[in-house]
């Protein structure tokens, strides 16, 4: 199993960023691998549709621990992927806030193995993280420079 753990500070609260993060079907907006995520009906399940090192494949998550503004757990239950994960949020200060992202999963084949060796993966999850950083501080920003909710401001992060 590989493992991996990175983190983000972000400007904004954690509130928001917890919103953001958990409205798990704007993924693709700021994870390269991610193509689709899709809820199921009872709110616990995802089904997702991700591209790794040029395969598609699909899969299913369940959400093992969902505390507001602290913390999302979740594991797969079926498919082409064997992998789990926490992202937890932290509050720096009321207007700045940390997410870490902890992940393992059982790469598959020899680019997957030779990926993780090289940390590729990390590099992966690091850059984006940074793509959801600038997402989110950018609608943030937006929205103080209008005096209106943050999560208004832009229709993709609306929750």
């Amino acid at each position: 199993m590989t493992e991996l753990t990175e983190h983000i500070d972000l400007t904004v609260p954690v509130e928001t960023a917890y919103a953001a993060w958990s409205n798990f079907e704007l993924f693709p907006n700021y994870l390269s691998f991610v193509e689709e995520v899709t809820p199921g009906a009872d709110g616990k399940h995802h089904h997702w549709r991700v591209k790794i090192a040029g395969a598609e494949r699909e899969f299913d998550t369940e959400l093992v621990e969902q505390i507001e503004n602290e913390r999302i757990a979740w594991k797969s239950v079926g498919g082409d992927e064997d992998q789990s994960g926490v992202v937890t949020f932290h509050r720096l200060a009321d207007d700045a806030s940390r997410v870490t992202v902890q992940l393992g999963w059982k790469p598959e084949g020899l680019v997957e193995t030779a990926g993780a060796a090289l940390g590729i993966d990390n590099h992966a999850v690091k850059s984006d993280l940074e793509n959801f950083k600038k997402r989110i501080e950018g609608s943030a920003s937006e929205a103080r420079g209008s005096d209106s909710d943050v999560r208004g401001s832009d229709p993709d992060l609306a929750v």
